[in-house]
């Protein structure tokens, strides 16, 4: 059952809707200009509009326009008794989902009302996990350390210009990449992560720029690389001080070119990617130790956000307490447990070296072991955290 607005100057196409529509168990309201349905649009929420072109006042274009000024997500079917093809591609390409003709094949605008909304469910369901998977990576805290990380992404983000996240392992460098992804201009493109401290120094060409079939003994099948497969997105080369001089050459040429070659191929390909890299070492020293490139660490670092440890922003261990407690029970499908302020001051005092990896893992062991509560007592018990 949907909730629908008939827009259209005819009366008789208003009743003959209403009427059909409410028999299909549909809720229906009438306007009969585009000014009216725009009033009832804008104070009452639709599943979908029926919008009629040759109105007075206001023609269907404008109000369709008008429409997406209030919400885009709302299916729009236009209805025309003076269609042509040029009216029917304007309306597609402003947004319309569908156009049909007078007089009306009410089958067909049967059909098309329950594809439309099948379309909506699968775009309510979208959002849905996409909120799911962004609540995932959330940046919890307020310490000041951690404000000023989102600070910086939320100035950085929206440009494209290539970032260097710098802090130590388990710290959370790659939910600080992930939101420079997600509140970029390239959202809607792919995010594709490279571990290159995971990848051997033989492999990881291929596995950045792609190989050709034969290129190599395994070599069975042409292959896109990360650069490909990231092309009008976000690249994010992971742990990139454990990569190879020979790869970081050739991803020193791929930024300075913007275009690569397959291995075992002459042929270029253009990329447009965007470049965010991250590591957990002093790549200075490495500079100074012949195991990076100076140059492509000026080309990386145009800025540089520093991911502070958990033991420089303690304070943040309430709110990360109650994220993974919410995240973790609900994974396991078991009721929120209740974490004690002497079980929080325990947290507290311990020496985080493995940081917000090592963080959710005691929170988790704690949800598993525990009942209903979690104590100071508890924690002692079983956070078992490593003492140097």
């Amino acid at each position: 059952m949907a909730k629908i607005l008939v827009i259209d100057d005819e009366k008789s196409i208003r009743e003959t809707l209403k009427e059909i529509l409410e028999y299909e168990d549909h809720k229906v309201d009438v306007a009969e200009d585009g000014e009216v349905g725009l009033e009832k649009f804008s104070s009452t929420k639709y599943d979908i509009v029926l919008l009629d072109i040759k109105m007075p006042k206001k023609d269907g274009i404008e109000v369709l326009e008008d429409i997406f000024g209030v919400a885009t997500d709302v299916p729009v079917i236009m209805i025309s008794g003076h269609g042509n093809i040029d009216t029917a591609v304007e309306s597609i390409k402003k947004g319309a989902y569908d156009f049909i003709e007078k007089p009306l094949d009410l089958n067909r605008l049967l059909v098309t009302i329950r594809n439309a909304m099948d379309r909506t469910s699968l775009i309510k369901e979208t959002k849905t996990l996409k909120r799911q998977v962004t609540k995932t990576y959330d940046i919890v805290g307020e310490s000041e350390p951690v404000n000023m990380v989102k600070d910086m992404i939320e100035k950085v983000a929206p440009t494209d210009a290539r970032v260097l996240i710098t802090g130590p392992n388990g710290s959370g460098k790659e939910l600080v990449a992930r939101w420079l992804h997600e509140k970029s201009q390239r959202a809607e493109f792919p995010f594709i992560e490279v571990n290159c401290a995971a990848i051997p120094s033989e492999l990881i060409e291929s596995e950045l720029f792609g190989h050709e079939k034969g290129a190599f003994t395994s070599a069975h099948k042409q292959r896109k690389g990360k650069f490909e497969q990231a092309h009008t997105g976000t690249i994010f080369l992971d742990e990139i001080g454990d990569m190879s001089l020979n790869a970081q050459a050739k991803v020193l040429k791929a930024l300075e070119e913007k275009k690569i070659s397959r291995v075992g191929s002459d042929k270029e390909i253009n990329v447009d990617v965007r470049i965010v890299a991250a590591t957990n070492k002093n790549l200075k020293e490495e500079i100074h130790n012949n195991n990076f490139r100076e140059d492509l660490y000026h080309r990386l670092s145009v800025i540089l956000i520093s991911v502070p440890s958990l033991n420089d922003r303690k304070d943040d261990i309430p709110l990360l307490v109650e994220h993974f407690n919410n995240l973790i029970c609900a994974d396991y499908g078991v009721p929120k447990k209740e974490i004690k302020k002497d079980a929080i001051d325990e947290l507290k005092k311990i020496n985080w070296t493995g940081n917000i990896r090592e963080f959710r893992n005691v929170l988790e062991r704690l949800i598993i072991l525990c009942e209903k509560e979690i104590t100071g007592k508890d924690v002692i018990a079983y956070a078992q955290p490593i003492s140097k």
